[in-house]
């Protein structure tokens, strides 16, 4: 096996390692007269990407006799290329033969430089073959590199696993043809879990290049680290990004969508997730239906200039919180009404305070058969305007009239006059 590259195909084998190294520690090498295969696979087995290069990707491509086969570490291959790519005229990887246990990887650079490594390899490698035939998953999206990282933004930097609620496109004013939704998953099973939950309503219209799907709503869960991985890639390469999937507990597959017919470019990428099994619409609000595009707060309405995105925030730590302040909050109000009648009611039977002709205060006794109770209509409804109009209880109730008699520290001159004990205004 013996291959050349250089310019901008040097560029793009570049950041198709810088890729691969993001998803696995391992990378196999499958070459053949038709193309030369990358693939690695994680360690829990939830993500396989796979990069053909076609011979034409090459300055010069050869491979001679059997198919070669053997893999090497993703992190010895990083650190050939961790020279600046302007400064190399070209790379050039040999393999001697198919059983030899090193390959020799050698950068001729600009300024007359020769760098040689010799990598470790295994020849007998653990090679994964994809069987998965995107054709068949009948829902897919394609969305622009720099539209999906902007939608990404609105999601914590720390966010790990992100559901993708697709649902059929409507013409429905109240949900505004918002049929896709981002949401950021959170693992149930964290207690105090203090992070931030996030929704995005999408109008794919508005935000994809491509949309497509039918019949019920269905969510996938994935990995967002795999996600900007990829997204990185199809950025630098100046590719859309075309995702396939079909539900809950099925893999999702991602591969650059180019914009002439895929059989004509001289390379191909291909990654596939692995899915929660739990799907998140069950007992939750989807986007499927019209409320939760209108149910969020304004404050919290995205400001996209045309506003054919909505996102909703909220700390679940303060959200179980709120939700328990509210409750109270609704539950005292509702005391307050059931108990303002009593109150209201009280006031014609309870001692009153009135003004009298000198300017000090008297009260009047309602058990005195000369007084009626339509003496105290006026008073008893600007008492009552008081509490309508300010929400607020009066404490001028019976208990916070004191007699003289009760305190000895009175002052002798005003010993037949009562007084009212201060009491701090009571607000619910």
């Amino acid at each position: 096996m013996d291959w050349r590259l250089s310019g901008n195909a040097l560029k793009t084998f570049a950041r198709s390692v810088t890729c691969l190294a993001r998803i696995g520690n391992e990378l196999t090498l499958q070459a053949s007269p038709s193309q030369l295969a990358l693939h690695t696979l994680n360690s829990s087995r939830s993500a396989y990407q796979s990069i053909i290069l076609k011979p034409s990707f090459f300055d010069t491509y050869t491979v001679t006799g059997a198919p070669v086969q053997c893999s090497v570490l993703l992190k010895a291959i990083c650190s050939v290329l961790r020279t600046p790519l302007t400064s190399i005229d070209h790379l050039n990887v040999i393999l001697p033969d198919p059983d030899a246990s090193k390959v020799q990887w050698t950068l001729d650079c600009f300024n007359g430089m020769k760098k040689s490594y010799w990598i470790t390899c295994n020849v007998e490698a653990d090679v994964q073959q994809l069987s998965l035939d995107r054709r068949r998953l009948p829902s897919s999206f394609v969305v622009r590199p720099r539209d999906l990282n902007r939608l990404l933004s609105n999601f914590q930097s720390t966010l790990q696993e992100i559901t993708v609620i697709a649902t059929e496109p409507t013409t429905d004013d109240e949900v505004g043809g918002k049929a896709v939704e981002l949401r950021s998953y959170i693992d149930p099973a964290k207690e105090n879990d203090s992070s931030l939950h996030t929704q995005l309503w999408i109008d794919p219209c508005e935000e994809f290049v491509q949309y497509k799907h039918t019949g019920d709503p269905v969510d996938v869960t994935f990995g967002v680290k795999e996600l900007k991985a990829f997204l990185s890639f199809c950025e630098g390469c100046e590719v859309d990004i075309h995702l396939y999937f079909e539900k809950a507990g099925e893999p999702i597959l991602m591969a650059p969508k180019f914009v002439d017919d895929a059989s004509v470019s001289n390379f191909d990428a291909t990654l596939v997730l692995a899915t929660m099994l739990v799907s998140q619409l069950h007992g939750t609000t989807t986007s499927s239906e019209p409320v939760p595009a209108a149910a969020p707060p304004k404050d919290n309405v995205s400001e996209h200039p045309s506003d054919h995105t909505r996102i909703w925030s909220d700390l679940s730590a303060s959200a179980t919180k709120s939700a328990n302040r509210a409750s109270a909050r609704v539950h005292g109000e509702r005391e307050l009404n059931t108990n303002d009648h009593g109150d209201i009611q009280r006031i014609s039977t309870m001692h009153i305070s009135k003004d009298g002709p000198d300017g000090r205060n008297f009260t009047t006794d309602a058990s005195n058969p000369t007084q009626t109770e339509h003496e105290h209509v006026d008073e008893a409804r600007d008492r009552r305007a008081e509490i309508n109009d300010h929400g607020v209880v009066s404490q001028h109730h019976l208990s916070n009239w004191v007699d003289d008699d009760d305190d000895d520290d009175n002052d002798e001159g005003d010993d037949s006059e009562p007084y009212v004990q201060a009491t701090p205004p009571y607000c619910e």
